[in-house]
């Protein structure tokens, strides 16, 4: 698999082994960062805004839980991603994004 790097991740995702459900990919400076970050979509702003609820995890920590990532690692910086439930496709995120489209 090619190298992703890391990413950011909340812990309610990991820890709960939660499929993936809203995840956008912005521009770093670090070259260990691959700019994506990743939800389950039930963290609510309290949650996010706390540096103790997100982590730094290798990509591949994300894809043992959620295979169903790895077609839109490739998109470009500025998009957003999102799906309805857990086993939906995943749709460009309105409002969010600032990239191109993905394939």
């Amino acid at each position: 698999m090619e190298k992703f790097g890391f990413v950011l991740a909340t812990k309610m995702l990991v820890d709960g082994k939660r499929k993936v459900r809203y995840m956008y990919h912005e521009e770093t400076t670090n070259p260990q960062d691959s700019g994506w970050r990743f939800f389950c979509g039930d963290e609510d702003d309290d949650y996010v805004n706390n540096p103790d609820n997100i982590a730094i995890y290798d990509i591949n920590t994300i894809l043992e839980i959620d295979k169903s990532v790895l077609p839109y690692l490739n998109c470009s910086t500025g998009i957003a991603l999102e799906r309805e439930d857990e086993n939906a496709t995943f749709i460009v995120s309105s409002g969010f994004n600032v990239g191109e489209e993905c394939d």
